[in-house]
């Protein structure tokens, strides 16, 4: 999925050259019909050998994900999330950076989030 999110569309053979440790090709075809199958990618109709690419917006995909992290290994706090991310972070963050964090807190308070 990350190969795909990356490159918005990918052959089965682009998806195995791009993996850093592949499994065999068949694998990686029997990967994307269970992918196709649960609704995660489609196909593009007519194209030989298919494109696949992803059924589910990056962003929405993205939240699902960032969500579920925080419910199982943060108990669904947000605050120790970040508080976490901070501290892992805290050397590499830019001024900039800090800057923008800041104004993102300042206009969730505002919307009384």
């Amino acid at each position: 999925m990350d190969i795909l999110y990356r490159r918005k569309t990918a052959t089965a053979g682009e998806i195995h050259k791009a993996l850093p440790d592949p499994p065999t090709y068949s694998a990686v075809r029997a990967t994307l019909r269970i992918l196709e199958e649960k609704g995660h990618i489609h196909h593009q109709l007519g194209s030989l050998p298919y494109l696949y690419a992803p059924a589910i917006a990056a962003d929405r995909v993205r939240r699902s994900a960032l969500r579920h992290v925080i419910d199982t290994f943060f108990e669904g706090s947000v605050e120790q999330a970040v508080s976490t991310l901070l501290d892992e972070s805290s050397t590499s963050l830019s001024a900039d950076e800090l800057d923008r964090l800041h104004g993102l807190i300042g206009r969730a308070r505002r919307q009384g989030r």
